[in-house]
Protein backbone atom coordinates (compact mmCIF):
# COMPACT_ATOMS: atom_id res chain seq x y z
CA UNK A 1 0.00 0.00 0.00
CA UNK A 2 1.34 3.59 -0.50
CA UNK A 3 1.22 5.43 2.32
CA UNK A 4 2.06 8.71 0.26
CA UNK A 5 -1.78 11.00 0.47
CA UNK A 6 -3.59 8.44 1.90
CA UNK A 7 -5.79 9.20 4.57
CA UNK A 8 -4.91 7.54 7.68
CA UNK A 9 -6.82 7.71 11.33
CA UNK A 10 -4.82 6.64 13.91
CA UNK A 11 -6.38 5.96 17.63
CA UNK A 12 -4.88 6.56 20.64
CA UNK A 13 -2.61 9.28 19.31
CA UNK A 14 -1.31 10.87 22.96
CA UNK A 15 1.49 8.90 23.44
CA UNK A 16 3.19 5.51 23.65
CA UNK A 17 2.53 3.36 19.89
CA UNK A 18 -0.60 5.57 18.56
CA UNK A 19 1.46 8.97 19.03
CA UNK A 20 4.91 7.23 17.34
CA UNK A 21 3.21 5.84 14.83
CA UNK A 22 1.54 8.79 13.86
CA UNK A 23 4.55 10.91 13.39
CA UNK A 24 5.78 7.93 11.58
CA UNK A 25 2.94 8.20 8.76
CA UNK A 26 3.09 11.68 8.77
CA UNK A 27 6.68 11.77 7.90
CA UNK A 28 5.97 8.96 4.93
CA UNK A 29 3.23 11.54 3.25
CA UNK A 30 0.44 10.20 5.04
CA UNK A 31 -2.58 13.13 6.00
CA UNK A 32 -2.71 11.70 9.29
CA UNK A 33 -5.95 12.56 11.48
CA UNK A 34 -5.22 11.80 15.61
CA UNK A 35 -7.57 10.55 18.11
CA UNK A 36 -7.25 10.57 21.73
CA UNK A 37 -9.06 10.96 24.85
CA UNK A 38 -6.48 13.66 26.89
CA UNK A 39 -7.35 16.84 25.24
CA UNK A 40 -3.71 18.74 25.80
CA UNK A 41 -1.35 15.86 24.85
CA UNK A 42 -3.97 15.46 21.69
CA UNK A 43 -3.36 19.09 20.65
CA UNK A 44 0.18 18.63 21.44
CA UNK A 45 0.64 16.17 18.61
CA UNK A 46 -1.99 17.45 16.50
CA UNK A 47 -0.06 20.68 16.62
CA UNK A 48 3.64 18.64 15.58
CA UNK A 49 2.17 17.07 12.95
CA UNK A 50 -0.16 19.97 11.52
CA UNK A 51 -3.03 17.20 11.65
CA UNK A 52 -6.86 17.21 12.38
CA UNK A 53 -7.36 16.14 15.65
CA UNK A 54 -10.57 14.56 17.18
CA UNK A 55 -11.02 13.94 20.99
CA UNK A 56 -12.35 10.29 21.44
CA UNK A 57 -12.97 8.30 24.63
CA UNK A 58 -13.19 4.96 23.14
CA UNK A 59 -14.66 3.44 26.67
CA UNK A 60 -18.17 5.76 26.15
CA UNK A 61 -20.50 3.78 23.76
CA UNK A 62 -21.51 5.04 20.64
CA UNK A 63 -18.07 6.83 20.34
CA UNK A 64 -16.60 4.58 17.70
CA UNK A 65 -19.59 5.43 15.31
CA UNK A 66 -19.30 9.73 15.90
CA UNK A 67 -15.65 9.37 15.80
CA UNK A 68 -15.82 7.74 12.19
CA UNK A 69 -18.50 10.57 11.51
CA UNK A 70 -16.25 13.55 12.24
CA UNK A 71 -12.77 12.08 10.54
CA UNK A 72 -14.81 11.70 7.29
CA UNK A 73 -16.51 15.06 8.11
CA UNK A 74 -13.26 16.46 7.70
CA UNK A 75 -11.36 13.99 5.35
CA UNK A 76 -13.51 12.72 3.06
CA UNK A 77 -12.31 9.24 3.44
CA UNK A 78 -10.19 6.89 5.34
CA UNK A 79 -7.60 5.01 3.63
CA UNK A 80 -5.98 3.65 6.88
CA UNK A 81 -7.41 2.81 10.25
CA UNK A 82 -4.61 2.19 12.84
CA UNK A 83 -6.36 1.43 15.87
CA UNK A 84 -3.63 1.80 18.73
CA UNK A 85 -5.33 2.95 21.73
CA UNK A 86 -5.61 0.09 24.70
CA UNK A 87 -5.89 -0.22 28.12
CA UNK A 88 -4.41 -2.90 30.05
CA UNK A 89 -5.18 -5.04 33.47
CA UNK A 90 -2.31 -6.59 35.23
CA UNK A 91 -3.14 -9.13 38.59
CA UNK A 92 -5.22 -12.34 39.12
CA UNK A 93 -8.81 -12.34 37.86
CA UNK A 94 -10.45 -13.00 41.22
CA UNK A 95 -8.86 -9.60 42.10
CA UNK A 96 -10.22 -7.56 39.16
CA UNK A 97 -13.77 -5.94 38.82
CA UNK A 98 -16.25 -6.48 36.29
CA UNK A 99 -15.51 -2.58 35.64
CA UNK A 100 -12.35 -4.04 34.61
CA UNK A 101 -13.06 -6.35 32.88
CA UNK A 102 -15.43 -3.90 30.87
CA UNK A 103 -13.35 -1.28 30.28
CA UNK A 104 -10.44 -3.64 28.96
CA UNK A 105 -13.14 -5.48 26.40
CA UNK A 106 -14.67 -2.20 25.42
CA UNK A 107 -11.27 -0.27 24.92
CA UNK A 108 -8.63 -3.51 23.25
CA UNK A 109 -10.86 -5.52 21.69
CA UNK A 110 -15.15 -4.06 21.02
CA UNK A 111 -13.64 -0.43 19.79
CA UNK A 112 -11.53 -1.45 16.97
CA UNK A 113 -14.03 -3.89 16.06
CA UNK A 114 -16.93 -1.12 15.37
CA UNK A 115 -14.44 0.99 14.20
CA UNK A 116 -13.34 -1.43 11.17
CA UNK A 117 -17.31 -2.19 10.70
CA UNK A 118 -17.80 1.54 10.48
CA UNK A 119 -14.53 2.25 7.85
CA UNK A 120 -14.53 -0.71 5.68
CA UNK A 121 -17.83 0.01 3.06
CA UNK A 122 -15.33 3.19 1.91
CA UNK A 123 -12.72 1.27 1.71
CA UNK A 124 -14.39 -1.76 -0.64
CA UNK A 125 -16.45 0.91 -2.31
CA UNK A 126 -12.57 2.19 -3.72
CA UNK A 127 -11.12 -1.12 -3.62
CA UNK A 128 -8.38 0.35 -1.39
CA UNK A 129 -7.63 0.35 2.00
CA UNK A 130 -5.99 -1.08 5.00
CA UNK A 131 -6.79 -2.08 9.09
CA UNK A 132 -3.97 -2.50 11.26
CA UNK A 133 -4.75 -3.77 14.80
CA UNK A 134 -2.88 -3.21 17.58
CA UNK A 135 -2.80 -6.82 19.46
CA UNK A 136 0.02 -7.94 21.54
CA UNK A 137 2.43 -10.95 22.18
CA UNK A 138 -0.46 -11.74 25.32
CA UNK A 139 -2.71 -11.81 22.65
CA UNK A 140 -0.80 -14.86 20.59
CA UNK A 141 0.69 -17.05 24.12
CA UNK A 142 -1.39 -15.49 26.79
CA UNK A 143 0.85 -13.88 29.84
CA UNK A 144 0.62 -14.96 33.26
CA UNK A 145 -1.95 -12.84 35.99
CA UNK A 146 -2.69 -10.79 32.23
CA UNK A 147 -5.38 -13.15 31.75
CA UNK A 148 -8.25 -10.43 30.47
CA UNK A 149 -5.87 -8.58 28.75
CA UNK A 150 -4.78 -11.42 26.62
CA UNK A 151 -8.21 -12.29 26.39
CA UNK A 152 -8.46 -9.21 24.56
CA UNK A 153 -5.79 -9.29 22.38
CA UNK A 154 -6.35 -12.86 21.57
CA UNK A 155 -9.72 -11.95 20.47
CA UNK A 156 -8.38 -9.54 18.28
CA UNK A 157 -5.83 -11.60 16.76
CA UNK A 158 -8.53 -13.97 15.88
CA UNK A 159 -10.84 -11.18 14.66
CA UNK A 160 -7.98 -10.03 12.28
CA UNK A 161 -7.34 -13.99 10.97
CA UNK A 162 -11.30 -14.11 10.08
CA UNK A 163 -11.72 -10.76 8.58
CA UNK A 164 -8.52 -11.28 6.20
CA UNK A 165 -9.77 -14.33 4.89
CA UNK A 166 -13.49 -12.09 4.21
CA UNK A 167 -11.62 -9.07 2.39
CA UNK A 168 -9.06 -11.44 0.22
CA UNK A 169 -9.34 -10.09 -3.67
CA UNK A 170 -10.72 -6.92 -2.18
CA UNK A 171 -8.20 -4.53 -2.37
CA UNK A 172 -8.64 -4.18 1.59
CA UNK A 173 -6.16 -5.82 3.91
CA UNK A 174 -5.60 -6.11 7.45
CA UNK A 175 -2.24 -6.10 9.39
CA UNK A 176 -1.99 -7.16 13.08
CA UNK A 177 0.84 -6.10 14.80
CA UNK A 178 2.05 -8.27 17.95
CA UNK A 179 4.46 -6.43 19.97
CA UNK A 180 6.48 -7.58 23.13
CA UNK A 181 7.05 -5.09 25.64
CA UNK A 182 7.32 -1.76 24.81
CA UNK A 183 9.00 1.33 26.24
CA UNK A 184 6.00 3.47 27.48
CA UNK A 185 3.80 4.42 30.01
CA UNK A 186 1.22 1.59 29.43
CA UNK A 187 2.76 -0.59 32.37
CA UNK A 188 2.63 2.25 35.27
CA UNK A 189 -1.40 2.59 34.01
CA UNK A 190 -1.99 -0.94 33.78
CA UNK A 191 -1.79 -1.31 38.10
CA UNK A 192 2.12 -3.12 37.86
CA UNK A 193 5.40 -1.98 36.21
CA UNK A 194 6.92 -4.32 34.35
CA UNK A 195 9.73 -5.83 36.41
CA UNK A 196 10.97 -8.91 34.22
CA UNK A 197 14.66 -8.83 33.41
CA UNK A 198 13.55 -10.19 29.97
CA UNK A 199 12.83 -9.45 27.02
CA UNK A 200 13.76 -5.72 27.38
CA UNK A 201 11.05 -3.43 26.16
CA UNK A 202 11.74 -1.67 22.56
CA UNK A 203 11.17 1.93 21.44
CA UNK A 204 8.05 3.46 20.63
CA UNK A 205 9.54 4.53 17.42
CA UNK A 206 10.97 0.57 16.82
CA UNK A 207 7.14 -0.13 16.66
CA UNK A 208 6.21 2.38 14.68
CA UNK A 209 8.64 1.87 12.12
CA UNK A 210 7.69 -2.00 11.79
CA UNK A 211 4.21 -0.87 11.55
CA UNK A 212 4.37 1.30 8.68
CA UNK A 213 6.71 -1.53 6.73
CA UNK A 214 3.67 -3.71 7.53
CA UNK A 215 1.57 -1.41 6.03
CA UNK A 216 4.37 -1.12 2.50
CA UNK A 217 4.53 -4.67 2.03
CA UNK A 218 0.91 -5.59 3.12
CA UNK A 219 2.12 -8.25 5.73
CA UNK A 220 -0.64 -9.76 7.44
CA UNK A 221 0.83 -10.42 10.64
CA UNK A 222 4.02 -7.96 11.90
CA UNK A 223 5.42 -9.47 15.10
CA UNK A 224 7.92 -7.41 17.10
CA UNK A 225 10.75 -8.15 17.81
CA UNK A 226 10.71 -11.00 15.42
CA UNK A 227 12.18 -13.69 17.82
CA UNK A 228 9.10 -13.65 19.66
CA UNK A 229 7.32 -15.13 16.66
CA UNK A 230 9.11 -18.26 18.07
CA UNK A 231 7.55 -18.01 21.11
CA UNK A 232 4.08 -18.08 19.43
CA UNK A 233 5.33 -20.91 16.80
CA UNK A 234 6.17 -22.73 19.66
CA UNK A 235 2.63 -22.48 21.67
CA UNK A 236 0.79 -23.43 18.68
CA UNK A 237 3.12 -26.52 17.37
CA UNK A 238 3.87 -27.95 21.30
CA UNK A 239 1.35 -26.00 23.70
CA UNK A 240 2.45 -28.62 26.53
CA UNK A 241 5.77 -27.81 26.32
CA UNK A 242 5.56 -24.03 25.93
CA UNK A 243 3.67 -23.80 29.04
CA UNK A 244 6.26 -26.18 30.75
CA UNK A 245 8.82 -23.79 29.76
CA UNK A 246 6.65 -20.80 30.32
CA UNK A 247 6.03 -22.20 34.28
CA UNK A 248 10.29 -22.77 34.74
CA UNK A 249 11.21 -19.42 33.06
CA UNK A 250 8.25 -17.25 32.52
Amino acid sequence: MDIVGSVALVTGATGGIGRATAIALSRAGAKVVVAGRNAGRLAGVADLLGAHAVQADLLQPGMPDKLVAEVEQVAGTIDLLVSAAGVGRAGPLVDTSTGEVDGVMRVDLIAPMQLTRLVLPGMLERGRGRIVLMSSIAGLVGVRNESVYSAAKGGLSTFADSLSDELAGSGVGVTVVAPGPVATDFFSHRGKPYTRRWPRPISTSTVAGAICDGIIAERRTVVIPRWLGFAARMHGMTPGLYRALSARFG
